[in-house]
């Protein structure tokens, strides 16, 4: 007698892979474009640790800062403590004319979080395809004159490409965008203290 086995397959949605970590960072960031923020990258005097600038602005860094601070994670000290030990590592000399570390903006500048993920997260492929992108992941960019970008991968898949959305704001606030690959990937990362 010829058995037939039947092999029932359903599409699994991104976030059943994701580790509860990753699922609280992706709603944390999914809930910060509730928030109405104007694009402002001015520099503030912060408090330390913990400070933030006023709710109302942010740029592209403040998405993720604030949605790690959701989990208790406060990247202003993590970067400033890293900063204070191997300053040499870090690029503000060269690029901003730093001989110190600066609490108050380190932690706000993409390339910084490019060194300190790459110290202390997991460096992770830069690939072409959507899949290789997980919840959670921390992904940068090089826009147009050569203006550095970050965002976080969501939960969410867009419908038609079924690349991940990614959670940033490039200038209207923070949103969730189909644009992981609309522009250079320049680094692909994890963190997960």
């Amino acid at each position: 007698m010829l058995k037939v086995f039947v092999v029932i397959l359903s599409i699994v949605p991104l976030h059943a892979f994701a580790s509860q970590f990753t699922q609280d960072l992706a709603n944390a960031a999914i809930e910060r474009t509730t928030h109405n923020v104007t694009y402002d990258g001015s520099y503030f005097s912060l408090s330390y640790p913990n400070g933030d600038v006023p709710s109302s602005v942010g740029v592209c860094t403040d998405v993720i800062i604030r949605t790690y601070r959701t989990l208790n994670i406060d990247f202003q000290k993590l970067v400033h403590e890293d900063m204070l030990s191997n300053f040499d590592e870090y690029p503000s000399k060269r690029i901003w004319g730093l001989t110190k570390p600066d609490k108050n903006i380190d932690h706000r500048r993409v390339p910084n979080l490019q060194v300190f993920l790459s110290r202390h997260g997991v460096v992770l492929p830069i690939t072409k395809k959507g899949g290789d992108y997980k919840v959670g992941d921390i992904v940068t960019w090089m826009l147009p004159g050569n203006l550095p970008h970050v965002g976080i991968i969501s939960n969410k898949v867009d419908k038609i490409t079924q690349y991940p959305l990614v959670v940033h704001n490039i200038g209207a606030g923070p949103k969730l965008d189909d644009m992981l690959f609309s522009y250079k990937i320049t680094g692909h990362y994890r963190y997960e203290p």
